[in-house]
This record gives structure tokens, sequence and C-alpha cells, in this order.
């Protein structure tokens, strides 16, 4: 069964003012699937999809970028240069949309308005400079709700991490935000997990690294 949109909520979805689809409508540009006695125009969910698949030739590039915490400023304005030195290279327009919050925080501001932008198909491309900058688990979610808008995600650095180092690094993000809501011993504990976590991953990052090396000079 087809679902119907009022003049308020079509206009919303799409991004353009209740007095635009008026104007589409009077010069035949877009009717309404059908106006009531009353005058009230409704949209179908047939034209919804007719006009999101419809690309502006305003739509851009948007950098996202992200950092966990306010002590990782330093590290956000390095990201940003570098999305901004990949995205110049483009030659496109572009915005960045930065954010300071935990990647499994789904009310981060600029997470938000990101997702806005899509879903009002004003974004061309989302680029970000590692996968997990976006969003540390759902970023299919956000693909999959990008890819209805014809709005691609590029990662610009794929590097493979083990599975050991990714497990490690998502126990970290949700010890981390549950310790939050602790007091007391157990936040306490919870911090304590969190430098042994971060201590372990620093020496396997090592030990990796160096097994790596020891390789390549094998093989040269």
């Amino acid at each position: 069964m087809s679902k119907y949109y009022s003049i308020h909520e079509f206009s919303k979805i799409i991004g353009v003012s209740a007095q635009t689809l008026r104007n589409w409508d009077a010069n035949g540009k877009l009717h309404p699937h059908h106006t009531t006695v009353s005058g009230y125009r409704y949209y179908s969910d047939e034209q919804l999809n007719q006009v999101i698949n419809v690309k502006p030739k305003n739509r851009i590039t948007i950098g996202y970028c992200r950092v966990s915490s306010h002590k990782q400023k330093d590290d956000l304005e390095r990201q940003i240069d570098n999305v901004k030195t990949y995205l110049l290279a483009k030659g496109q327009p572009f915005e960045i949309i930065s954010d300071i919050g935990s990647g499994i925080n789904y009310k981060k501001k600029g997470l938000q308005e990101l997702i806005r932008r899509i879903s009002q198909n004003q974004v061309e491309k989302v680029v970000v400079l590692y996968k997990d900058r976006l969003l540390r688990f759902g970023f299919e979610l956000i693909e999959y709700i990008a890819s209805l808008y014809n709005c691609e995600i590029e990662i610009i650095d794929n590097t493979e991490k083990s599975e050991q180092q990714e497990l490690v690094e998502d126990l970290i993000q949700i010890i981390t935000v549950f310790s939050c809501k602790l007091q007391g011993e157990r936040a306490n504990k919870a911090k304590k997990l969190i430098r042994e976590l971060m201590q372990q991953e620093e020496t396997d990052g090592k030990s990796h690294k160096s097994n790596v090396d020891t390789k390549q000079r094998t093989e040269n």
C-alpha cells in the first residue's frame, strides 16, 4: 500500500520549501499525487523515489572527521588537514564536518548533520580518513542509507587491522562509554581495564611491526 506525504512532510524529506513545491505544481514540474477537497496536496512514495533519484546540480562532497575526546584535538586538526589535502587534489567543491565524541555515539551533532544533508539529497560523496572515523559500529547502516540517495562513502586509508586489534579497540570504546556512568571503585576498575587494554594494544602493535620488518629484511 502506497504511503502519502503532506506537502510539509514531502518538502522536509527532499530538502525544498513547501512554496517551492507549490511553484512546481503551478508550472507543471511536479504535480501532487492528489489534492483533497480542502485543497491539501499529497505526494506518493513513487514520487518521492522519483525526486530523490534525480541528482541536484549543487550536490557536494563532505569530508567527515572525528576523534573520541577533547584531549585529541591536535589529532583532529591533523585528520582535517589530511582530508582537506586529499579533497583539494580532487579539485571538487567540498565541506568539512567534524565531531568530538565516541564512535558508538549516534547523537553527535556533526554526524546528525551529515545524515540530514544526505537524506536531503545534498551530498554526492562522504570522505573519511579511516572507516571507524565515521562510526565504530553501524558503518554499513550509514553506507546503506547513503546509497538510497546515490551518495558514495569513500575511505582514504583502507589499511586492514588484525582481528585482535579491532576487537581491542572495540572493547576500549564500549568500556569507555559505560565507565562514564559509573562512580567510585567501579569507575576506577573500568579506567584500569582501559589502560591495560591500551597498553596491550601498544605492545602488540610494536611486536607486529617488528615481525613485519624482520620478514621484509629476510625477503630482501
